[in-house]
């Protein structure tokens, strides 16, 4: 990693706190980043780069707020400008890159507008499925005392639980949430989702992989197997 992408992974690294959104999912959605774009043509890899490394500087900051008013996509894009000024990037340039992280988010309805924008989103919302993404599932559900596995009817739990009672609103009530609620409400959507050839490839290796685990997890939870 070359230096000035270094001293922004330290910056980055300083505001994680939460063990799915450390600096590991970092790397793995910066590397995913490069992956996908060997793929695709008239792709600046500095403003991808950069906003892979600074797409979830301010999860950590959602994840303590009680007030459920921080969007981490938001206030991430107000710190990532901060800290580029600093590192003499362009208004454009930077721009760019807070649209990127802006535009990261599954639940949210800012469109992926630019070639670096959607790559970003494909690569990270990789990261939430496949077997990462079901041990990621897990350590949300223990950090914030989520049920191991909810029986709750899906279309119920959309309209009490989830912003507007839509499947991607946000989680009104934290404590409400599973892993298998996750899966039915926004994992199985993301290969549908995503844009680049790649990434739906891999995106529908990963949901069938996750579609049998859940499945047996069902059924092992309700003593049918």
């Amino acid at each position: 990693m070359e230096e000035k992408y270094q001293k922004i992974k330290e910056i980055v690294e300083k505001e994680l706190s939460c063990s799915a959104h450390n600096m590991e999912h970092v790397i793995r959605v910066y590397n995913m980043c490069l992956h996908l774009a060997e793929d695709e043509s008239d792709v600046d890899l500095d403003i991808l780069k950069t906003s892979a490394l600074l797409h979830d500087i301010a999860r950590a900051q959602e994840d303590k707020d009680d007030t459920g008013n921080i969007d981490h996509a938001i206030l991430g894009a107000e710190m990532a400008e901060n800290i580029l000024k600093n590192f003499s990037y362009s208004k454009d340039k930077i721009e760019a890159i807070k649209h990127s992280i802006i535009a990261h988010r599954f639940r949210s309805g800012n469109e992926q507008k630019t070639k670096e924008a959607k790559i970003l989103f494909d690569a990270d919302k990789l990261d939430v499925i496949g077997s990462i993404g079901i041990a990621r599932s897990f350590m949300i559900a223990g950090q914030y005392r989520e049920k191991m596995f909810s029986n709750v009817p899906v279309d119920k739990y959309i309209k009490d639980n989830l912003v507007d009672g839509k499947p991607n609103g946000r989680i009104k009530v934290i404590a409400k949430h599973a892993p298998n609620l996750e899966f039915e409400t926004k994992f199985i959507h993301i290969p549908n989702r995503l844009f680049t050839e790649k990434a739906k490839l891999i995106g529908e290796q990963r949901i069938n992989f996750m579609k049998q685990f859940f499945d047996i997890l069902s059924k092992n939870i309700n003593s049918k197997l």
